[in-house]
């Protein structure tokens, strides 16, 4: 099975074209494939290009440990980079259609450089989704492992939950990351991210994936965590923001459209032997 390899900000992807696995993968093959012991190692797989009457085309997109994402903003940006490296596309302005739906893509082939339209952000709890009456979930305080955390949430195609803090670290992110995603307020689970604003124009984070876990980067929590210090009044429009892995560039429109944009490393095309697939991963 063929497979390239990208990362955006060390948010790893391996790229799988249909053809080469009848156009599926169980969850176990998926586990076996990201796994950073067992198997090649990665964030997650795309799976694509699949047909698309109103795209350019389609992609599956998967987490580490089996379940399907509805949308990645680092993930988009890596299959807009394959769809043109793989002469896939002839242009590079680019519709691809995901779980989560339609997205943008416009690729600047000299620097590398990807943006993505990631669509609205949402904050109204029947649509990200979160449990309990129609609201805006803005700043609700919950009890999490014995202490009340103030939240927030955003859905951009999937859901997230923003934690603010005056200070972030990954042992707070993987700490407490567990736990918000999969409390019963988040029926679908969540993506979780701790924030700091740090002045106008920029914020800090670090993110727990759901189905991932801690992760380096991720567009889809850059975006989701800037619509929370912007609506909050922490920002204005365009937001840097920061991750362990690097920093995205993201514009907030007046009606809450989601622009982000950042580089894209090519890391390795090879073949995965069958092999691979013979074993089982321990409990």
């Amino acid at each position: 099975m063929k497979y390239d390899k990208y990362h955006g900000l060390g948010n790893d992807y391996i790229v799988i074209d249909p053809e080469e696995c009848d156009g599926r993968l169980s969850s176990e093959a998926i586990r076996l494939i990201c796994h950073r012991n067992y198997g090649l190692g990665s964030d997650g797989i795309l799976l694509g290009p699949f047909e698309d009457a109103e795209a350019d085309a389609r992609v599956q997109i998967f987490n580490p440990d089996g379940s399907e994402a509805e949308k990645s903003g680092n993930g988009l940006r890596i299959f807009a980079r394959y769809l043109w490296d793989r002469g896939f596309a002839n242009t590079t302005d680019m519709r691809i259609q995901t779980a989560g739906g339609r997205v943008h893509c416009g690729l600047d082939a000299p620097t590398g450089r990807i943006r993505v339209d990631m669509g609205t952000v949402t904050f109204q709890s029947k649509e990200i989704p979160v449990a309990g009456p129609p609201r805006e979930v803005i700043e609700e305080e919950i009890q999490l492992d014995g202490s009340p955390v103030r939240i927030s949430a955003a859905g951009i195609g999937n859901p997230h939950c923003v934690v603010l803090r005056d200070a972030v670290s990954a042992e707070e992110t993987r700490r407490l990351g567990p736990l918000l995603e999969v409390h019963t307020l988040f029926p679908a689970r969540t993506n979780v991210q701790f924030v700091k604003p740090l002045d106008n124009s920029r914020i800090q984070i670090e993110i727990w994936e759901r189905g991932a876990g801690y992760t380096l980067a991720s567009g889809s929590s850059s975006a989701a965590a800037a619509a929370v210090a912007h609506r909050l009044g922490f920002c204005g429009p365009d937001i840097t923001v920061e991750m362990p892995g690097g920093a995205l560039a993201i514009h907030i429109d007046p009606d809450n459209r989601v622009t982000l944009e950042g580089p894209v490393v090519r890391v390795s095309e090879g073949r995965l032997l069958p092999e691979l697939f013979e074993q089982e991963l321990p409990e």
